[in-house]
């Protein structure tokens, strides 16, 4: 550095591209880029410019990396802040918002029942037991459809696949009074045909994460689309009980029936399947995505991936089983506590059907915030560099541990709002595993990310149907919930060392012979 005072002397490369004339008379050319400029040789004079006033020397800036955001320095964190701006007004956190929106109609469809349950228990005399079944019809139709759907999702992509599987649902949940009046078997199919349809829900928010966010922002968008889910738990257990005071048990049916079809006009009109697809992105948003990820090629250039995805390569790897045991277990504890807490509540503390359904419903609330907050501190560690593999197993953990210590502690609640404080902890430590086994997903097949999710939600709904009938059975022998949940933290411990043991952040070979 010159002392200070002392003017740097002025090379071509720093002549603005409009420079004055030079001393030879003739008007300047311009000058060519830096990698074509040969370098000065030691006995060539510096050419000199004509006097012309002199402007203040201002600091050279420097290059602005590409993660920045225009106009936005990366001095002092300004990157990081920049980021955060961009990400809130970004197509990408449209598409997050609209995959959320769409798992929300998916849980209030869903839940509908484990409020109507009630009623309709006491209107047809329906022991526990056969409410239980009539509780799982909705799984019967869920265990059929993720694995096919998760390979249509890889084919077609998740933009199409999820239009059709919310206009399926919504004509199912639509259909569901005009079928309850003709025969109770009828009622049964249209929740199947709900499951069915609501098959495809996450394997298509999976693959649009995979293809719209870069990986350091992936866990931020699936705590988003996930918050939506358990919001729908929320708005189905709130809404329910006064919609069917006013509309009747099959009130709430029709009206989310409805919000499903407005969903995918939006959906199909302003969602593209790839950034590079949408017609208003921007080129620095696009840029920063490609960046940011890495997908398969097919999956980039739009070619085709094989029909039959490789069954016995995926299952004979560990990782595929880590994975399968944890969304096993998630489902367990989260369908026993989506079906049967309004029933907990009015049976052990004797409360309304209302109030249960309050106390059942703020633990979702939770878990919506809990599980964007998770998501945010995932991200936040791997950028920090934290590998993927701790971040997963350390995200998992909490969330099987954490609902494992709170379940016992509600166990041995004497009150209602003690009993649905340990339920808000339970529910909303459960949402660390969306940062975990859900985004794992994504990390270790990106190629076959839906077929993956398709399986490991299979064995996940076979573990739903068995806890729901179970907890029926359960009580109907018993006579109380609390040795059912006991038996249900013992499992989150045991599924929380399962997955520690054998799970991976990195990609695994499904296609070669390792």
């Amino acid at each position: 550095m010159p002392p200070p005072g002392q003017l740097l002397p002025l090379t071509r490369s720093l002549l603005p591209p409009s420079g004055p004339l030079l001393l030879s008379g003739r008007r300047r050319r311009t000058p060519p880029t830096r990698a074509q400029t040969p370098p000065a040789l030691p006995w060539q004079p510096r050419r000199l410019l004509c006097p012309a006033p002199l402007q203040p020397l201002r600091p050279l800036a420097r290059t602005r990396p590409a993660s920045a955001p225009p106009g936005v320095s990366a001095a002092g964190g300004g990157e990081a802040q920049a980021v955060a701006a961009e990400f809130m007004t970004s197509e990408r956190v449209k598409v997050a918002a609209m995959l959320g929106l769409a798992l929300a109609l998916c849980n209030a469809d869903r839940v509908v029942m484990s409020v109507a349950i009630v009623p309709l228990s006491q209107a047809y005399g329906w022991t526990p037991s056969f409410a239980g079944v009539v509780q799982s019809s909705f799984l019967w139709g869920y265990l059929i459809s993720p694995i096919i759907g998760g390979a249509l999702v890889d084919y077609y992509g998740g933009r199409r696949v999820m239009a059709y599987g919310v206009a399926l649902w919504s004509f199912a949940t639509f259909l569901s009074p005009w079928a309850a009046g003709r025969s109770l078997w009828l009622f049964i199919s249209t929740r199947v045909l709900l499951g069915v349809a609501e098959g495809v829900a996450l394997p298509c928010m999976n693959n649009m994460v995979l293809r719209w966010f870069p990986r350091t922002e992936r866990s931020s968008a699936v705590g988003i689309a996930m918050a939506g889910f358990q919001l729908g738990n929320t708005i189905g257990l709130l809404l329910s009980p006064i919609i069917m005071s006013r509309a009747g048990i099959f009130g709430p049916f029709v009206i989310f029936g409805l919000f499903g079809f407005l969903w995918v006009l939006v959906w199909i009109s302003a969602i593209s399947g790839t950034p590079a697809e949408h017609p208003q992105i921007s080129a620095y948003e696009l840029e920063y995505i490609t960046k940011g990820q890495k997908l398969v090629k097919p999956q980039v250039q739009g070619e085709k991936l094989r029909k039959v995805p490789p069954f016995s390569k995926l299952l004979s790897k560990w990782p595929t089983w880590a994975l399968i045991s944890a969304n096993a277990m998630h489902s367990w504890g989260y369908f026993v506590i989506l079906s049967w807490m309004p029933v907990y509540f009015k049976t052990i503390f004797h409360v309304n059907l209302r109030e249960a359904a309050w106390f059942s419903a703020i633990p979702w609330v939770m878990m919506a915030i809990l599980g964007y907050v998770a998501g945010v501190v995932s991200d936040t560690l791997i950028r920090n560099g934290t590998s993927i593999t701790l971040t997963r197993k350390i995200m998992q953990t909490i969330g099987f541990v954490g609902p494992g210590i709170a379940l016992l502690g509600l166990n041995a609640a004497k009150s209602p709002a003690i009993a649905s404080a340990w339920l808000t902890v339970a529910v909303g430590l459960k949402s660390f595993g969306h940062s975990g086994f859900l985004v794992n997903l994504q990390e270790i097949a990106p190629q076959y990310a839906g077929v993956l999710h398709g399986m490991s939600n299979t064995a996940g709904t076979f573990a739903a149907i068995l806890g729901t009938i179970g907890a029926g059975f359960f009580v109907d022998r018993m006579g109380s919930f609390r040795g059912f949940i006991i038996l249900t933290s013992l499992l989150y411990f045991s599924s929380a060392l399962f997955w520690d043991i054998f799970a991976t952040g990195e990609r695994v070979d499904f296609d070669g012979t390792g």
